[in-house]
């Protein structure tokens, strides 16, 4: 190993095991909770793994998101594409982030996320009636993970769901993209499809999240163009992150049959053991990328003005000051202190709906298949090799 790369390891680095860390970013945390590594395109940026610094720096109006900045981060080379780098909301500073989320704050509430519980468990109950139509083996990925977040944000966008096919494939392009021309292809597809969608509601509104948006545009508070760009960042988000965390927390509990009867048993309630799910599986390894606008002291440490920041979701949420055996998987714990939604003004607009969402799908999942268990001898499993979100190609299974 060169001198440089101990100093920078690289960073990020596929998992093996899907819900846990690679070795490499454990050596890197027990340097301290601020260090540097090395990105796909030799640049060097902090990376912060422990949960409170993490949480003071993600909070400080000294990080900015803009990703028009060279100064931005780029976490892989298809993310270097101009559509990925102008997603709006998400790679947005005050005070037009402000404003967007002001308009979607409503969309997102606990209460209008509770609102949507009958359909989702109707959607869940729904796919498992399937499940078991198909019968054993039947992939978990395409029969269970991926249809729930499409068919409840294609309720709230109103997206027709015969369209899933295409919008899965083109959010996976965009976030999963092998270079940056399939991620920009993706997107535009994607672009064109919502263009249409937004145009449709601008006519005649519908009763849905893109409907009550058109309305901003007669106000004068949005453009066209950004109700299609919020649709398409709404849509990569709530798609991406809960296909891809159903199916390595369904392993998780699989290899830890103790946790799994928890659940079953109703020791853990679904509520409390998806914090524990969230905090171990966290499919991605950042929970914010950020670019450094003004010199920040911290912990001894000078970060400079115009460094790349990145928080490391996976290592904070195991921080030991924080997490007592922080590799365990102990759906008991019914602790919070995760960062798998980041934190500060960026925190995940959508994660009451995300928790709804992965409540009744662990629930109903455990109750109605009580003797889930893997088709194939764990090792057979294929990561996910593109893009930066963690999963498994397939979840074969049986009960």
């Amino acid at each position: 190993m060169s001198a440089s790369s101990a100093e920078a390891p690289s960073f990020p680095v596929r998992r093996t095991c899907p819900y846990q860390p690679p070795d490499v970013y454990r050596e890197i945390s027990d340097r301290g909770p601020i260090s540097q590594v090395t990105l796909w395109n030799d640049r060097r940026v902090w990376l912060i793994t422990g949960y409170e610094e993490a949480r003071r720096l993600l909070a400080d109006e000294r990080l900015s998101s803009d990703r028009s900045y060279d100064a931005y981060p780029t976490m892989a080379p298809h993310l270097g594409a101009p559509a990925a780098r102008k997603l709006v909301l998400v790679g947005e500073d005050p005070p037009i982030h402000h404003h967007h989320r002001r308009l979607l704050n409503p969309e997102f509430s606990l209460k209008h996320a509770r609102a949507l519980r009958p359909d989702i468990e109707r959607i869940v109950n729904g796919l498992i009636d399937r499940i078991e139509e198909i019968g054993a083996p039947a992939d978990l990925v395409e029969h269970f993970a991926a249809p729930i977040p499409s068919l409840v944000m294609s309720a709230l966008l109103g997206i027709p769901y015969e369209d899933h096919a295409f919008f899965q494939s083109a959010t996976a392009g965009v976030m999963q993209g092998r270079d940056p021309a399939h991620t920009e292809a993706s997107a535009a597809e994607l672009v064109r499809y919502l263009d249409r969608l937004v145009t449709a509601q601008e006519r005649k509104p519908d009763e849905n999240l893109v409907g009550r948006l058109v309305a901003h545009v007669e106000s004068g508070e949005l453009s066209h163009d950004e109700v299609v760009q919020l649709a398409m960042v709404l849509l990569i988000a709530g798609l991406e992150t809960t296909s891809s965390m159903i199916p390595i927390s369904v392993l998780a509990l699989l290899e830890h049959p103790e946790q799994l009867a928890a659940l079953r048993d109703g020791e853990v309630p679904a509520a409390v053991a998806i914090e524990e799910l969230l905090r171990i599986t966290a499919v991605t390894d950042f929970a914010g990328v950020r670019w450094i606008t003004d010199d920040i002291e911290i912990d001894g440490r000078v970060l400079k003005a115009g460094d790349g920041l990145v928080v490391s979701s996976t290592m904070a949420n195991r921080d030991e000051r924080v997490h007592a055996e922080p590799y365990e998987v102990d759906l008991a714990r019914a602790s919070r202190q995760h960062l798998t939604f980041g934190y500060g003004i960026h925190q995940c607009l959508g994660q009451n709906l995300a928790r709804l969402q992965l409540e009744i799908a662990f629930g109903t999942l455990v109750r109605r298949l009580p003797g889930l268990r893997l088709a194939v001898p764990a090792e057979e499993l294929v990561m996910r090799r593109t893009g930066t979100m963690q999963s498994v190609e397939r979840l074969p299974v049986a009960w």
